[in-house]
């Protein structure tokens, strides 16, 4: 009997990253059936769009400290450089 993927949980950042990593090394195990490497393929695919979001969120959160004109210094609202298009 096959088991049913776990739902993913809104848990920490590292604690999805560790799940992620577990499933990639059960999914390295020649003998797993195709079933269970199915369901797990499918637990690893919605735990990366989990991580991806949490990514973000921090990312939104980070703010970077400038020092501005007579010493004082500012926060400035994070912004990611955007690659170069050919």
């Amino acid at each position: 009997m096959t088991q049913p993927t776990k739902p993913v949980k809104t848990e920490s950042f590292e604690k999805n990253v560790e799940r992620l990593d577990a499933i990639v090394r059960q999914l390295e195990d020649a003998e797993l059936p195709l079933e269970r490497a199915l369901q797990l393929y499918e637990e690893g695919m919605k735990l990366s769009e989990v991580c991806h979001k949490q990514l973000e969120e921090a990312e939104g959160r980070i703010e970077i400290l400038m020092k501005k004109a007579g010493g004082k210094v500012a926060a400035e609202p994070f912004a990611p450089e955007k690659p170069e298009t050919p």
